[in-house]
C-alpha cells in the first residue's frame, strides 16, 4: 500500500471523532446530556471552553474513533505492518486516543477563541481546521511517527476534508455555519 494512502487512512478515526459531537447533539435521547467539559469555570472572567464542548461529545467522539480503528486498522496493518507495528488489541486504544486528541485539540482552540472574545460557534479560519489535526497527531506519537512529507499530506487532506464536510453539514442543518 502506498505510504501516503496509509497515512490518510490511519487518520480516519480522528476525522470521524471530530464529526460525531455535532451529530450526537441532535440525537433525542443524548440531547439532555450536555455537561460542559469546563463545568462552567472561567479564566479572566471568560468561560474556559463554552457550552458546546461537552463530555457527551468528547466521550462519544473518542469511542467512535476507537471503533473506527477496530474496523479499519486490521486492513492497514495486514498490508503495511512496517509502519504500524502494534497488536490488534491496541487498535481500539489508538483510535480512541486519536479521537480524544482531535477533540481536545479542538477544545484548546476553543479556549483561545473564548479568551480572544470570539463567540462560541464562530468561525476562525485555519485554526478551526487545524486544531483537531494537531491534537490527533500529538496523541498518535507514542504509536507511530511519519515523515514530514507524510504529515504534510495528512494536514492538507484533512484540512480540505474538514472544509468540505463542514459545508455539507451546514447544508444538512447539522452545523450552524458553513466553515
Amino acid at each position: 500500500m502506498n505510504q501516503f494512502l496509509f497515512v490518510i487512512l490511519f487518520f480516519v478515526p480522528a476525522g470521524i471523532s471530530n464529526s460525531i459531537p455535532p451529530v450526537a447533539k441532535k440525537i433525542p435521547f443524548l440531547r439532555e446530556w450536555k455537561t460542559p467539559i469546563d463545568l462552567g469555570m472561567e479564566v479572566r472572567g471568560k468561560r474556559m471552553l463554552g457550552q458546546n464542548k461537552t463530555w457527551r461529545g468528547l466521550l462519544l467522539g473518542s469511542i467512535g474513533g476507537g471503533f473506527a480503528a477496530l474496523l479499519l486498522y486490521p486492513f492497514l496493518v495486514s498490508r503495511n505492518s512496517t509502519i504500524l507495528n502494534v497488536s490488534p488489541e491496541s487498535f481500539f486504544v489508538i483510535g480512541f486516543l486519536l479521537g480524544a486528541g482531535a477533540l481536545l485539540g479542538d477544545s484548546v482552540e476553543s479556549f483561545f477563541k473564548r479568551q480572544l472574545g470570539k463567540p462560541s460557534g464562530s468561525s476562525w479560519l485555519f485554526f478551526d481546521q487545524l486544531d483537531y489535526i494537531v491534537g490527533a497527531i500529538l496523541f498518535s506519537l507514542p504509536f507511530v511517527r511519519f515523515s514530514i512529507a507524510q504529515y504534510a499530506v495528512m494536514v492538507v487532506t484533512y484540512f480540505s476534508l474538514h472544509i468540505l464536510i463542514s459545508y455539507i453539514s451546514f447544508k444538512m442543518g447539522i452545523k450552524e455555519q458553513p466553515i
